[in-house]
């Protein structure tokens, strides 16, 4: 998934509960590309470059860097949100972020606010990178890091705990830090340019019942049909005093690793 790619990609057992609408997502979700612009100026697409999309969710960012003369594949998870990269008019393919099947094919990988849901086997994903890369290649991503929205997550961990539920079941993320991140990308093999983590407080578009529906339903199918709403609300109900302002605006409290690497000659 990416929040951009939505899906999680060869997502662990405790994903397999995560569902993804691509109606839904770009109801609630539309501001995970619109705030993409960093990660796509580090990865500074030069026209005539073929490029993997890692994690493209519904191509809304694909798009954007054919527009910038590039050669794009993208790859998600997500059967559905595939179907809508390619109704959007992008070389896109149903493919395991963490199984990649490309052999030094592309100028760079670029990934946004996807990896965090490759959360079985990050060291596969890098591997799958390595292996799509032609020599002096450069893989360029931003996902959540650690930290990255703390207080929806005590707040989901509260609430199903209460309720008798293991909500560590049902953790589809994988939140690293710069330096464990970074410490996978050179066992790697790969050269690290930047590595950091960006504090971002999120404006949400709506409710942020809009934000636990597209993102985190995997813990709320841990309960009975019946207790999921009245769970829903409970988190809710926690986060209005940190994350709604007196305006009624929501926010979600990320963080994000974003980084720079490349291949050695």
């Amino acid at each position: 998934m990416s929040e951009h790619a939505g899906p999680a990609q060869g997502a662990s057992a405790a994903a397999a509960g995560q569902s993804w609408d691509p109606a839904r997502y770009a109801r609630n979700a539309r501001f995970v590309a619109d705030l993409a612009g960093a990660a796509v100026e580090l990865l500074a697409p030069q026209a005539g470059e073929r490029i993997l999309d890692l994690g493209c969710g519904d191509g809304a960012l694909s798009v954007r860097l054919q527009e910038m003369d590039v050669d794009v594949v993208g790859v998600d998870a997500s059967a559905e949100q595939i179907e809508a990269a390619r109704a959007a008019g992008v070389d896109a393919r149903v493919m395991d972020g963490q199984a990649l099947e490309f052999e030094s094919e592309f100028d760079a990988v670029f990934s946004n606010a996807a990896m965090h849901w490759m959360n079985r086997d990050p060291d596969a994903v890098i591997a799958g990178v390595h292996r799509a890369l032609r020599p002096r290649g450069r893989f360029v991503a931003e996902f959540g890091g650690y930290a990255n929205c703390a207080a929806a997550r005590v707040a989901l961990y509260a609430v199903l705990r209460y309720r008798g539920c293991d909500p560590e079941a049902a953790n589809p993320w994988f939140f690293p830090s710069p330096a464990e991140y970074g410490s996978r990308l050179v066992r790697g093999g790969f050269v690290v340019d930047s590595i950091e983590l960006v504090p971002r407080l999120t404006r949400l578009p709506g409710d942020i019942t809009g934000w636990l529906d597209t993102f985190a339903d995997s813990f709320f199918n841990l309960l009975p049909e019946g207790q999921r709403e009245p769970a829903r609300q409970e988190v809710r109900a926690l986060l209005e005093p940190m994350l709604c302002d007196g305006e009624g605006t929501w926010h979600v409290d990320y963080m994000r690793l974003r980084f720079r690497a490349h291949l050695p000659d």
